[in-house]
C-alpha cells in the first residue's frame, strides 16, 4: 500500500515592491511537491513589516487556525526562514506542525545528495539550522525545577544541553570531514590544470535543462558512453557537480561540469555548505549560464545566477548565454547573437553552435602553421597527430610537410625541431 500524501497549507507575507511574490509562492508549491507534500490551501497577507513573534498578524492567524480547521491539515509551510522564536509561537499557537521555506529545501538535499560529500554537507547545514530552533523543538518538554546545578533542572533542560552538546560535536566531526574531502578534489583539479585542460562549467536556476545539455554534449562526441548525468524536471534533480571529458573530432579536449542549480532564497546554511561543491565553478575557464527562454521568470531566474555566482566570486569568468526550451517559444533556432545562444537540447538542436562558440572562447592558445619535420624526427609527427589538429600532410625528400592548428606551447617547445615554412 503506498503511503498517504502529506498535505499542508501554504503561508506568505508580501511586503511592499516585493513584485516577485505571486512567483516566490508559486516555487515554495513545487519545492513541497518536490518533498511529496500536496499543497491544499494559500494564505497571504500584504503588509509593511513581518510580525517578529509570529510572523503573521493576530486576525491571520486566527484565519489560518480556520483553514487549517476545514482542510484538516496538519502541517503549515512558510514561505520565509523562521525566527527560533517564530517558530516556538506558531507552534504553540496553531498546535501543528510548522516548517519554513529553508527547512523544505534542506529536506530535498538530505533526499537527493548522493555523493559522500554532498551528504555530509546537507547534514552540516541541517544541524546548524536545528541548534538554534532546538527549543522550539523541544517546547513539550518540562521545566520544572530551579536552582544551580544540574540535579535541581528541569528534564527538558537537561536533555535540551545534551543534545545542543552532542550537535555541536556532530558538526565539528563532518566538518572535519568535510575539509578531508575537499582537499581531496583541490589536487584533483590541480591535477586536471597541470594537465591544461580547459574547464567548461554550467550553471543556472534549478530546472533550467543544465544536465539535459550535458547529457546532449556527451552524447553528440561520446555516442554510447554511458556516461549520462541523471535529468529530471524537477528542482533539484541534480546536487552532485558531475565532470566530463568532452573529446572533439580534431583532438581538442575541454571538461564540462554540471553544477546543482540555484534558486532565490536559497537558505544561507545551504550556500555555505555548498560553497566547496561550487569552488568548481570558481576555478572555470568559461561559463555556460543556461537559461529557461520559455520560463516567464527568466529575467528573474538571471539575476538570481549572476548574484550567487558574485557571491562565489565567480563574476569576473567569462560567460556564454544558452537560452534552452527555445522549441517552447516563438524565437528562431539555433541562433547565435555575439556570446548569446538560441537551442533546444530537447530536440538537439544547437549542439554544434554551442561547441563552436566554447571552441572559439577556450582555444585561443592555438596558432596555425605549415612546418617540416626531418625524417630523423618521426616521434614529433605521431606528437602532432595525437594532440594537433593536422590538415595535410605530405612527404618531401627532407622530411615530412605538415599544415597543422597546434598549441602555441607546443610550437614553441618543438620549434628547434623542425623547420616552418
Amino acid at each position: 500500500m503506498e503511503p498517504t500524501q502529506q498535505t499542508a497549507i501554504i503561508v506568505g507575507v508580501q511586503l511592499q515592491q516585493d513584485h516577485n511574490f505571486a512567483y516566490s509562492m508559486e516555487e515554495l508549491r513545487n519545492l513541497a511537491a518536490a518533498c511529496n507534500i500536496e499543497v491544499i490551501g494559500e494564505l497571504s497577507q500584504k503588509t509593511s513589516r513581518i510580525n517578529p513573534s509570529h510572523y503573521l498578524g493576530t486576525g491571520k492567524i486566527e484565519e489560518l487556525k480556520a483553514l487549517m480547521e476545514a482542510a484538516g491539515t496538519e502541517l503549515v509551510i512558510f514561505n520565509d526562514e523562521l525566527s527560533p522564536s517564530q517558530i516556538r509561537n506558531l507552534e504553540s499557537t496553531l498546535d501543528r506542525q510548522v516548517i519554513d521555506r529553508t527547512i523544505l529545501i534542506l529536506n530535498i538535499f538530505a533526499e537527493r545528495a548522493k555523493t559522500k560529500e554532498a551528504q555530509l554537507q546537507v547534514e552540516v547545514a541541517q544541524l546548524q539550522y536545528m541548534l538554534p530552533r532546538l527549543s522550539g523543538l523541544r517546547e513539550s518538554l518540562g521545566r520544572q525545577g530551579g536552582g544551580a546545578g544540574m540535579k535541581n533542572k528541569g528534564t527538558g533542560e537537561t536533555k535540551l544541553e545534551l543534545d545542543r552538546r552532542r550537535i555541536e560535536e556532530r558538526i565539528s566531526a563532518l566538518q572535519t570531514e568535510l575539509t578531508q574531502q575537499v582537499s581531496r578534489r583541490q589536487i584533483q583539479r590541480k591535477q586536471r590544470h597541470k594537465n591544461e585542460v580547459p574547464v567548461v562549467c554550467l550553471v543556472g536556476y534549478t530546472n533550467t535543462g543544465k544536465s539535459s545539455l550535458m547529457n546532449a554534449m556527451v552524447e553528440t562526441y561520446h555516442p554510447g558512453s554511458n556516461k549520462q548525468v541523471f535529468a529530471k524536471d524537477m528542482l533539484f534533480a541534480t546536487l552532485e557537480t558531475s565532470v566530463r571529458s568532452i573529446d572533439l573530432p580534431d583532438h581538442k579536449t575541454f571538461l564540462l561540469t554540471d553544477t546543482v542549480g540555484f534558486v532565490s532564497q536559497l537558505p544561507h546554511h545551504l550556500v555555505k555548505a555548498f560553497r566547496s561543491t561550487l569552488e568548481e565553478v570558481t576555478e572555470a575557464d568559461l561559463l555556460i549560464h543556461v537559461v529557461d527562454i520559455a520560463d516567464s521568470q527568466h529575467k528573474q531566474h538571471m539575476a538570481v545566477t549572476e548574484e550567487t555566482l558574485k557571491a562565489l566570486g565567480a563574476d569576473g569568468i567569462p560567460v556564454l548565454y544558452a537560452y534552452n526550451k527555445a522549441d517552447l517559444t516563438d524565437l528562431s533556432y539555433p541562433l547565435v547573437e555575439g556570446d548569446n545562444l538560441y537551442l533546444s537540447v530537447k530536440q538537439n538542436k544547437g549542439i554544434p553552435e554551442l561547441t563552436q562558440l566554447i571552441r572559439d572562447h577556450v582555444f585561443n592558445d592555438y596558432m596555425q602553421c605549415e612546418i617540416l619535420v626531418p625524417f630523423d624526427q618521426g616521434r614529433l609527427v605521431s606528437y602532432f597527430n595525437e594532440n594537433a589538429h593536422v590538415q595535410s600532410v605530405s612527404y618531401e625528400e627532407n622530411g615530412t610537410r605538415m599544415t597543422l592548428e597546434c598549441k602555441i606551447a607546443d610550437f614553441e617547445k618543438y620549434r628547434n625541431d623542425f623547420i616552418e615554412l
